[in-house]
């Protein structure tokens, strides 16, 4: 529990954090270090801080104490300080010097007391759609009692957080944010917590069938690469889909998408290997992908792949699976994938995995 909660909040700020480890805990919720979740009281904000894994909530310290007020002023100035957020730092109440999460300038503009902000695979999947609007609205139109908006997508940070500006005055209970995810509003916990289950069946997208990976084949398609099959057995699904695979190499389908895979993903042709494919990409001097396709047989990572990026190609398939195969998919465009290959906020971020990686 976070020092500084005042006794008549200690368990309102305990469910919090209950419910902040089981949307970090669900995969089709939340990805490694995405996602984050807030708590305001008294005009103080309890926010994930950056790097941390919602899923360690209650056994970690991961929440980190801002001022709404001031955050609010500087980001509506156009001040950079909203940006990472640091100079608002409750320095007295942040014992672990824990830095805000990059999208904490968000949380700040919208009124409500909690908020769930997380990279829902379904949620994706619906807002990569060309004719997405529609579908999500007809979708959201079964829960009537709920208020919702749309945001198109800005990169993480202040631009994102501009957009949400536009809309939180009047009180949206739910944001579905395209090429994104989504965010769920409420006064307590448990209300957030109810409406999360209620948007999740909502916009829930069937999964498409797949055939099953082939893991001896794909040992021997990995030997002496710097590559191997992924261990979890749910990231293949990509590979055993001709459909899954034209999506997931087709573009960017979502922030943490180009964070953690990089921009482009390979696919080994019949009969090659992943040693081979390196080989060829070198002598033409150009990068290997962290993550390589067998068509029909399953995935390979790069060894040197981080915990979140691991995590990151089960997101991957996970989203691909559930978008229908003849749909017209919107993706990242190159400026857009470069803002955040080189955004500093994103660089901390990748620093701290590839530290807990090692540590791991």
């Amino acid at each position: 529990m976070a020092s500084g909660i005042r006794a008549g909040d200690v368990a309102a700020f305990d469910a919090f954090l209950v419910l902040s480890k089981a949307i970090g805990s669900d995969i089709l919720k939340t990805q490694g270090a995405g996602g984050n979740t807030s708590y305001k009281r008294d005009g103080v904000m309890w926010v994930k801080a950056s790097g941390t894994w919602l899923s360690h909530a209650g056994k970690r310290d991961i929440m980190v104490p801002v001022e709404v007020a001031p955050l609010v002023e500087a980001l509506r100035a156009g001040n950079p300080s909203a940006e990472k957020a640091t100079d608002f730092v409750v320095s007295d109440l942040n014992a672990s010097g824990l830095r805000p999460s990059i999208e904490t300038s968000f949380h700040a503009v919208l009124p409500q007391a909690v908020v769930a902000h997380y990279h829902c695979v379904n949620t994706i999947a619906l807002s990569v759609l060309a004719d997405r609007e529609a579908v999500i609205a007809e979708r959201m139109a079964r829960l009537p009692d709920l208020t919702w908006a749309s945001i198109p997508y800005r990169r993480p940070g202040t631009p994102l957080a501009h957009e949400i500006d536009r809309v939180a005055e009047s009180r949206p209970d739910v944001l579905v944010l395209f090429n994104h995810g989504v965010i769920v509003t409420g006064e307590t916990v448990e209300e957030v917590r109810e409406r999360i289950i209620r948007v999740t069946a909502a916009l829930t997208v069937k999964e498409r069938a797949a055939t099953a990976a082939d893991p001896s084949r794909l040992q021997v398609l990995a030997e002496g690469s710097g590559f191997h099959a992924a261990q979890d057995a749910g990231s293949h699904k990509t590979a055993l889909s001709p459909a899954s695979i034209g999506l997931a190499t087709g573009g960017s389908l979502y922030p943490d998408h180009v964070i953690f895979l990089g921009t482009e993903i390979g696919v080994l042709a019949h009969g090659e290997t992943a040693k081979s494919y390196c080989e060829a990409r070198r002598t033409q001097n150009r990068t290997v992908p962290k993550m390589l396709i067998a068509p029909g047989l399953g995935v390979l990572l790069a060894n040197e792949l981080t915990d979140g990026g691991r995590v990151m190609a089960r997101c991957l398939s996970e989203i691909v699976a559930r978008i229908p195969e003849d749909a017209c998919v919107i993706y990242l465009g190159p400026e857009q994938e470069h803002e955040l290959t080189h955004w500093e906020a994103e660089q901390y971020r990748q620093a701290l995995d590839r530290k807990a990686s090692q540590r791991s």
